[in-house]
């Protein structure tokens, strides 16, 4: 017997005109639809005009994935075909799926992507920052201490970094973000995409730290920053690491002399011209607060 096809598809992120006829058909026809939400997927059938009748709709979510990739993989065995959604986008970009692709192969279906709405390329194209070259980095750890450890591995990297963030800590990870990789770094807060009241923030990141510090943006959010600029001067870059170094101390509380000398041990560069880009950065982050 022919295994079945698993369709991987694409649903809108807002907009409903963004659902391509390709994918329409497949959920109007599939026998089986897979779903991080049922209620969700429901909605979007209604406005299809689509009544189940003797199909499936069956949830697929984190907490069940394991257990429905066994039994969605079944069903491909025996040569039936399945549609797999997620909430709002492509599947298995920070979202439930890969655990039921994997299972498709391992029984030898056919795994076909119907591409459309992405988030992440959305907040890309729009950052108005270098596309050539890209990383996915989805969503940063909850916690302070672990997002800057991460941060940090990301520092020298010359792509172009993309994040998905919760609403709630978007000023927390800004702030880090601007602590680690510095604060002169151009970025883009991209939010509510392809909806009604869709939005670009652009600026250094020292800005927009500052104006999510208290602002709690509305809406899903995705994070574009852009990489270590690689035509810079070596003096230029040592600079903007001491600048982010700085930065990160002062967070922490320390004073500014403590900063420049701890930065002055560490780097052997004069304590006097280093106490002076400390006092900068302070100045900087005191006019941050005020705006």
């Amino acid at each position: 017997m022919a295994t079945g096809t698993l369709f991987v598809v694409a649903t809108p992120l807002g907009n409903r005109l963004d659902l391509t006829p390709r994918a329409a058909d497949l959920l109007r026809t599939a026998p089986v639809i897979a779903a991080e939400d049922t209620r969700t997927a429901r909605r979007l059938l209604a406005e299809l005009g689509v009544a189940l009748g003797e199909r499936r709709l069956i949830s697929c979510f984190d907490a069940n994935e394991s257990g429905r990739a066994s039994e969605l993989a079944a069903t491909l065995a025996q040569g039936g075909d399945v549609v797999l959604v997620s909430d709002a986008g492509t599947p298995l970009v920070s979202d439930p799926g890969f655990r039921v692709v994997a299972a498709a192969i391992a029984v030898g279906a056919r795994v076909v992507p119907v591409p459309g709405a992405s988030a992440l390329l959305a907040a890309l194209v729009g950052a108005g920052l270098p596309t050539d070259r890209f990383v996915f980095l989805g969503f940063p750890p909850r916690k302070s201490g672990a997002r800057r450890r991460l941060f940090e591995t990301l520092r020298a990297l010359p792509f172009t970094l993309v994040f998905y963030e919760s609403p709630m800590r978007t000023g927390a990870t800004l702030e880090d973000l601007a602590a680690v990789l510095g604060g002169g770094r151009p970025a883009c807060v991209a939010r509510e995409l392809t909806k009604e009241h869709e939005e670009f923030v652009r600026g250094p990141l020292a800005d927009l730290a500052a104006r999510y510090r208290d602002e709690r943006p509305l809406g899903e959010v995705t994070l574009v920053v852009a990489g270590v600029d690689e035509t810079a001067t070596d003096e230029d870059s040592a600079d903007d690491d001491l600048a982010a170094r700085a930065d990160a101390l002062l967070a922490e509380g320390l004073s500014v002399r403590d900063v420049a000398d701890q930065l002055a041990a560490a780097t052997g560069r004069p304590r006097r011209a280093i106490y002076q880009l400390v006092v900068k950065r302070q100045t900087e982050s005191k006019k941050h607060d005020a705006l």
